[in-house]
């Protein structure tokens, strides 16, 4: 993947996503905080943060499938951090924390400006099997 692709997932092109890296032990995004995607309070909603993360984790798991097998996610846990408004750029770094033959395990990490931390998230993907593996 390019620094210029966008994700093939619906969702993520319409928040917006950006990725910027992506490999088997690292998926990096960025994300501009848009209106859309807000609060009422004109900041980033906290569903927007978990479905940031959600799809950095998920291409992860993605790029670390056997051939033919498929990825879902099973759990995630978010711990707000901090804060986000409209116009504000966020950054979502997504690493290993376990990769295994029936699931992995990864942490993104948000943050804002100056690095500033915003956000954990901590989800398990299911690896899928194809039908007779």
């Amino acid at each position: 993947m390019s620094e210029t692709s966008t994700p093939t997932m619906p969702f993520a092109a319409l928040m917006g996503l950006e990725i910027i890296e992506a490999s088997k032990s690292r998926v990096v995004g960025r994300l501009t905080v848009r209106e859309e995607l807000c609060t009422n309070g004109h900041i980033l909603h906290g569903g927007a943060y978990m479905a940031f993360a959600d799809t950095l984790g998920a291409m992860a798991g993605f790029l670390n499938l056997p051939a033919g097998a498929r990825t879902t996610t099973l759990e995630s846990k978010t711990n707000f951090l901090g804060s986000a408004r409209v116009g504000d750029t966020v950054t979502g770094e997504t690493t290993p924390l376990h990769v295994g033959r029936r699931s992995s395990v990864w942490q993104t990490r948000i943050t804002g400006a100056q690095d500033r931390l915003l956000a954990v998230v901590v989800q398990t993907q299911m690896i899928i099997p194809t039908e007779g593996a």
